[in-house]
């Protein structure tokens, strides 16, 4: 059975309080509260730095067995090797998260690229063979070179994900090259007919039993996470509180 997972990129933002979290609600209960409302998060502070297992293990009791944590791979990964040569670096990134895959709540892994690395067909298939085959990966390009029917292969015949990234700059092709598809609505706000033409999208996708993950982002209001929530129950989907 095909599952939507929506959520938003991060949950730590005091700042949709009270329009998300409740007026008095403690940051440290944030993420218990987050997920009794939304089924799915992306996780950007991986970008930056390795997580540690108690923060592993505490995201894992805060959250309901069917809550997934999409997470962005490291930047040594992505941005400072730039895919070459991460033979060493990028197993150990893997194992910082391989807890969240053992409890059932691993959501994709995406790497997303600079935006001035442009289309090497050669780098990316040499990358692509390197991940595990188990892995949910998908890959945000940021560079129109990417953009072409041979990207588009090398993904597919690997099983991963193109992230399609819509930004008030870019607009990435909606091409599906796996069996689940990956969203990410970056704009600052989206019209009631954008987010109809999402409910419709998708549901395109799961009548194709493909999974969607898809994450809106908003840090300084709650606009996003209710977007978030408006789109799960648009798509006849809800998230209910559950006990943990």
């Amino acid at each position: 059975m095909p599952q939507l997972f929506v959520g938003t990129s991060g949950w730590a933002y005091p700042t949709w309080k009270p329009g998300f979290y409740p007026a008095k609600l403690a940051q440290k209960k944030f993420l218990s509260h987050y997920s009794t409302q939304l089924n799915t998060v992306e996780v950007n502070f991986t970008f930056r730095q390795l997580v540690k297992e108690t923060t592993v293990q505490n995201w894992i009791e805060q959250t309901p067995a069917t809550f997934r944590f999409g997470v962005k791979a490291h930047q040594v990964v992505t941005h400072i090797k730039r895919l070459k040569g991460t033979e060493e670096f990028l197993p150990r990134f893997l194992a910082t998260i391989e807890p969240l895959a053992s409890a059932g709540k691993l959501g994709p892994v995406l790497f997303q690229l600079p935006p001035n690395l442009k289309a090497d067909a050669a780098l990316l298939k040499d990358f692509l063979a390197l991940l595990p085959r188990a892995l949910p990966a998908a890959f945000e390009f940021r560079h129109d070179s990417w953009f072409a029917d041979s990207t588009w292969e090398l993904l597919k015949s690997h099983g991963a994900a193109l992230c399609v990234a819509e930004t008030e700059e870019r607009a990435t092709p909606d091409v599906v090259t796996a069996a689940f598809v990956y969203y990410r609505f970056r704009k600052p706000n989206y019209t009631g007919d954008e987010r109809r033409g999402m409910v419709e999208r998708i549901g395109e996708h799961l009548a194709a039993g493909r999974d969607v993950f898809a994450y809106f982002k908003h840090e300084e209001t709650p606009e996003g996470a209710l977007y978030a929530v408006d789109l799960l129950h648009g798509t006849g989907q809800s998230q209910q509180a559950t006990s943990l």
